[in-house]
Formats: structure tokens, sequence, C-alpha cells
């Protein structure tokens, strides 16, 4: 009986890769939340949950869309 030992979930920063701690916390670098590796949409999940997040990119995103017609 193979006996490899299983290796510990690692948690990483959306945004910094380079982060990766062994259990569920804060990026010390921005203070995202840390995610499970291999959490597909994880920036898009951290925007959900900060509700201000998402206000400044639907402003965003309707600045982009006005400027764009302005060019036309």
């Amino acid at each position: 009986m193979d006996r490899t030992p299983i290796p510990a979930q690692a948690y990483i920063c959306p945004m910094h890769k380079e982060i990766r701690e062994t259990g569920p916390g804060k990026c010390p670098k921005c203070g995202m939340n840390l995610l499970p590796e291999g959490t597909r949409f994880g920036m898009l999940r951290h925007i959900a949950q900060n509700p201000m997040m998402l206000l400044v990119m639907v402003v965003v995103m309707i600045a982009l869309m006005v400027a764009a017609m302005k060019l036309m």
C-alpha cells in the first residue's frame, strides 16, 4: 500500500500569484482574501463580495462606454 502524503491545500492571492499560504487568510500586499489554488474566477468572486468594488467596476464600464460613443 502506497503511503504518499497528500499535499496540503495551497491558498493564493488572485492578484499576487507569488503569495502562497497553507490556509485561508488575507494577502499581505493588498488585503484580498486568499483563495484555494485552482479556484476559477477568483477575481470575479472577490468583486462580487465587495459592493464598493462592484460599484467602481460599473462606473468604470459606463465611463468607457460613454467615451467610446463620443469617438464615433
